[in-house]
């Protein structure tokens, strides 16, 4: 068994070719086909216990590996892997692998799920003190008459500093324009199996009773990135406004990591902290026209949005295909692997700290932020009960995130009440900040004066819904703390 570190990235198949004879190769690469078949039961009970199973044919050669999913995030895998050569594609599950335990009888079940051929190359490149294995793979997913193409890199440090797998990742999208690879070919031919998803939420970190705070915020992060570069591609491909929404939402989460975790990180980062309040803001534009083609109803007024709309989705889609904001997820990606951060005063003291004793004094903080900002609600005014609105935001991400650390069953009990109350908080500060900023946005799209617009700033009466706030606030106050 042995551990692996890698950096995985996208480009476009028109670009495999011209990235290979790039000057930036030097020697011949060394050559195979491969052929893989992926193993599951027809429930995919493989897949669901966090494992992969696959037999590779390269030539002669027979290897089946099991994998194990552990910590991969966000462009950097760590796994762990078993290995073995086998005579034929029939797998060989005996009790050297994990698999027979897992899944008990439901191992006999086991059947091909679908099948990988790629072409792959290999380079042994050396970067300053570094030695990295560069593998370009060209390809396709295939299950039944159903294809999807591959084509992406993967760097794997040999030897010297993380720091150099960035390095020359950016040396290559000089070359040819790079993504951060979020999905394994695993994760992609169980989608190319599976109904195609419109939008991608968040998921829960794995964090346990070891996690110390630094291993939490790496993993925290790389959730993040990999929500929004998994529902940026449902949006380039598809113009989803779920797609939208939750890459907007991821956005928002990995900011509110930086706030959450920053007696650890301290104020390291801020430029990348400011591209990130700077994409979500260009995004905003398109999200707030899908709110209201939502409220439209059928007529001039909702083709005049609907039109907007577009428009809008074409600035995003250009957006994201330019340099600065399809470079923003790598960036951070690179900053959280080369642990800049504790360079910080007592980053890393913090970071040595378990997850769960950080994790508590951080709730407790933004706990009594919207407490405090929320005292007297219905007398503030609609820029202050905005400021009680993001501080509950935070407060939710965090318990999201830290969720995992406090299982005990009265804990787990606590933890439901008190997200089903922040909830209902949140939804009547958010409708109510729908109101006081609906008159700026209608006039920004000029479309104030429109017939119907008046019905579009926002659901309810203000009086309604301020009343509404303020006993949400109040049975959040009554809330019993989960951790």
């Amino acid at each position: 068994m042995a551990d692996e570190v890698e950096l995985k990235l996208e480009i476009a198949s028109e670009d495999g070719e011209k990235f290979a004879a790039s000057d930036l190769l030097a020697g011949a690469a060394k050559s195979v086909r491969q052929i893989s078949i992926y193993f599951d039961t027809p429930d995919h009970d493989v897949a669901n216990a966090g494992f992969s199973l696959r037999i590779r044919r390269s030539g002669k050669k027979r290897i089946q590996t099991i994998k194990a999913d552990g910590v991969s995030a966000a462009g950097l895998f760590i796994r762990s892997e078993w290995e073995r050569a086998v005579a034929s594609d029939t797998p060989v599950l005996d009790y050297a692998t994990p698999l027979p335990s897992l899944l008990a009888d439901k191992v006999d079940a086991i059947i091909p799920a679908f099948e990988v051929e790629i072409d792959r190359r290999k380079w042994n490149i050396v970067e300053g003190d570094a030695i990295i294995e560069l593998v370009l793979d060209r390809g396709q997913i295939m299950v039944g008459d159903r294809r999807s193409p591959v084509c992406e890199i993967e760097l794997e440090l040999k030897a010297g500093d993380p720091a150099a797998l960035f390095a020359f990742a950016r040396r290559i999208d000089a070359i040819v324009p790079l993504r951060l690879g979020v999905l394994s070919k695993s994760e992609r031919g169980y989608r190319l199996i599976q109904t195609a998803p419109t939008k991608v939420s968040a998921h829960a970190v794995t964090l346990g009773g070891d996690t110390t705070a630094g291993e939490a915020f790496g993993l925290i992060v790389q959730s993040c990135i990999r929500q929004f570069r998994l529902n940026e591609t449902l949006l380039l491909a598809n113009r989803n406004a779920d797609a939208l929404h939750q890459a907007r939402v991821a956005l928002r989460r990995l900011r509110s990591a930086f706030s959450i975790f920053k007696p650890m990180v301290g104020d390291a980062a801020m430029d990348l902290r400011a591209e990130l309040r700077w994409l979500a803001s260009e995004l905003g534009n398109a999200r707030d026209l899908d709110v209201l083609l939502k409220r439209a109803e059928g007529g001039p007024l909702y083709e005049r949005i609907a039109a907007m709309r577009e428009t809008a989705y074409d600035q995003v889609c250009e957006l994201l295909s330019a340099t600065r904001a399809r470079s923003l997820m790598f960036d951070v990606t690179a900053w959280i692997a080369t642990a800049n951060w504790q360079e910080e005063a007592g980053g890393e003291r913090q970071a040595n700290r378990p997850a769960r004793d950080f994790a508590a004094k951080a709730l407790d903080r933004f706990r009594r932020k919207v407490k405090r900002k929320g005292r007297n609600l219905a007398a503030l005014d609609d820029e202050m009960r905005h400021e009680v609105r993001k501080s509950a935001k935070k407060l939710r991400y965090a318990a999201e995130f830290f969720a995992p650390l406090f299982e005990r069953k009265g804990e787990k009990r606590r933890y439901k009440r008190f997200i089903k109350t922040l909830e209902a908080l949140q939804d009547q500060l958010g409708a109510l900040n729908d109101l006081a900023t609906a008159p700026a946005l209608l006039t920004r799209l000029g479309i104030a004066e429109s017939p119907g617009a008046d019905e579009l700033g926002g659901n309810g009466k203000r009086a309604r819904l301020v009343e509404a706030a303020a006993d949400a606030y109040e049975d959040f106050i009554d809330t019993k703390r989960f951790w």
